[in-house]
């Protein structure tokens, strides 16, 4: 339990890092954090604090659909936001696009590490991970089709607010999926997980 509880939180850790390296990049993010970004603007609010709040209203929206949280479904919601806004707060804007793509380059593989790390600790899924498992089984529909869906409706909202699309969300979109992929297996803990008593 030990090894799973160090890979989890050094995944999320990670993985709030890598997105203020995207961020930084200012080249395009994600579509979820297109959505936050332009909520953070529309609002005054932090990154992080929009990611804890959108963390824990998709959160929410798991009861009907009848999913059960981890303590690493929990700690996705908290830990990401909050080291998102520290590492935002050391790592300063870039100029120049060399610089840019390299931050931008960094910030994937990264995400891609840091999401491989947590999800092989096996400890429960992130909130918007789960909200689309929950979908899938609750609709019967593909995993692509719900994904997608989601995906389209954030980056969609999150564009009209005025979060940053652009090449980074090009390559966020074509690479993320076969890096995990390729990382996964490297850090999927195997062993079952010990029941908490």
């Amino acid at each position: 339990m030990t090894r799973r509880l160090l890979q989890l939180y050094a995944g999320l850790t990670l993985y709030g890092v890598s997105m203020a390296l995207q961020i930084r990049a200012g080249l395009g993010l994600d579509p979820w954090d297109v959505f936050h970004q332009g909520v953070s603007d529309k609002t005054g609010l932090s990154f992080g604090t929009i990611v804890i709040i959108t963390g824990a209203l998709v959160l929410l929206a798991w009861v009907p659909l009848r999913q059960m949280p981890g303590i690493g479904t929990v700690s996705n919601v908290f830990v990401i936001g909050i080291v998102v806004d520290i590492a935002l707060s050391v790592v300063g804007d870039v100029h120049g696009l060399g610089y840019q793509l390299t931050l931008l380059a960094a910030g994937v593989f990264l995400n891609a590490v840091a999401g491989a790390a947590y999800i092989g600790a096996g400890l429960g899924p992130g909130p918007r991970d789960g909200l689309m498992t929950g979908l899938v089984r609750r609709t019967g529909k593909s995993v692509g089709v719900i994904r997608t869906s989601i995906e389209v409706g954030v980056l969609s909202v999150g564009f009209l607010l005025g979060g940053t699309v652009g090449l980074g969300t090009v390559v966020y979109a074509l690479s993320i999926g076969p890096l995990l992929q390729l990382m996964l297996p490297a850090f999927t803990i195997k062993e079952p997980v010990p029941a908490l008593a």
